[in-house]
């Protein structure tokens, strides 16, 4: 996608402090983080969201799960994380490029959700 952050990002034309990159997935530290670790791995392929992902997307959003637990552990979470994936307008997808937070540190995460 000509206009996509991520797609730019993964070609090269954005710096991204990168931790892994392969054929199919690039995970980088997240210019903003709200924790001590805070990852985003995204597949190349531009996918747009959870929403549009296909039965022929399941491989690379395995992939995309196991490298995370990985890279949690090396990049300073080595006893838990947890990873978002916000879709649409109602998960506050913000980068319409499909993308995993991987997020953690020493400290617990906290709740999920705030409760209603």
């Amino acid at each position: 996608m000509e206009n996509c952050l991520f797609c730019k990002i993964a070609g090269g034309q954005i710096p991204a402090r990168k931790v892994h990159e392969d054929d199919e997935i690039l995970a980088f530290h997240d210019i903003n983080p709200a924790r001590p670790v805070h990852l985003l791995v995204i597949p190349r392929r531009h996918i747009t969201s959870l929403a549009t992902a296909t039965e022929a997307d399941v491989p690379v959003l395995g992939r995309m799960l196991a490298i995370a637990n990985r890279l949690a552990s090396e990049q300073g979470s080595p006893d838990g994380f947890r990873v978002i994936i916000n879709t649409g307008r109602i998960g506050h997808q913000e980068v319409q490029h499909l993308h995993a937070h991987v997020v953690g540190g020493p400290e617990p995460v906290g709740p999920m959700l705030k409760r209603i």
